[in-house]
């Protein structure tokens, strides 16, 4: 398995947040190196979407109801739209990295942070084809049910809870810290080509993506960095 970390090159914050991440890692005795990955950065965003065929279908501002899936799409607060796509596109090469060398890859943000040794074999010989090893805490709404869902069952790793309306995107707790395999990638990357480019939590729900996981041992925590999606 390779270790990547999506960083802003040059960004204060991100930078920080990784070198954090990767003390993080040390301290736990992970076994593996977390290895940089270049964010896509704002000005490029347009370009490296268009250059890859992919069309941005989610809203800016409001709610809309996708008519293929029948999911309500609900704007994030975002100043700089480009900063929104730029992330989701930097998932997407890795998604994209993940089916091309046909192995599992660990998918980190800037602000995850190790809080416990990744059982990686343990993780990957389970059935899910994304595992999500984040704590709720901080990273995703809801996150007191998301928590106690997932604490109120034995299965070291199950399915990602329900914890609102069905028709509202539900996934991984922020997706700032999740395992993929190749099968995982294509599922994703299937649902982009037919869905356009979502926010990357948002198109990576357990009602558009089989086989969508979350461990019940929280290996990461999210830093509490100021957001770079936001602003």
């Amino acid at each position: 398995m390779e270790a990547y970390a999506i960083v802003i090159a040059g960004h204060e914050v991100s930078e920080q947040g990784y070198t954090n991440l990767e003390t993080s890692s040390n301290k736990v005795k992970n076994s593996f190196k977390i290895k940089k990955f270049d964010a896509i950065l704002p000005k490029m965003a347009r370009t490296v979407m268009s250059g890859n065929g992919i069309r941005w279908k989610y809203p800016w501002e409001g709610q809309e109801t996708d008519i293929k899936t029948g999911l309500i799409k609900t704007a994030y607060p975002t100043a700089n739209r480009n900063t929104r796509i730029a992330c989701a596109l930097s998932h997407w090469l890795l998604w994209h990295k993940c089916l091309t060398k046909d192995e599992p890859l660990l998918i980190l943000e800037h602000d995850a942070l190790f809080v416990t040794k990744l059982d990686y074999d343990k993780i990957i010989n389970s059935k899910y084809d994304i595992i999500g090893i984040n704590s709720p805490a901080a990273a995703t709404r809801k996150a007191h049910e998301f928590h106690d869902k997932v604490q109120a069952t034995h299965a070291l790793i199950q399915p990602v809870p329900t914890i609102d309306e069905f028709n509202v995107p539900q996934g991984l707790a922020g997706n700032s810290a999740y395992i993929i395999k190749p099968t995982g990638a294509k599922a994703v990357l299937d649902a982009v080509k037919e869905h356009g480019l979502w926010p990357n939590d948002a198109i990576m729900c357990k009602q558009i993506i089989q086989n969508l996981g979350v461990t019940k041992t929280y290996y990461t925590r999210v830093q509490g960095l100021p957001s770079t999606t936001v602003t």
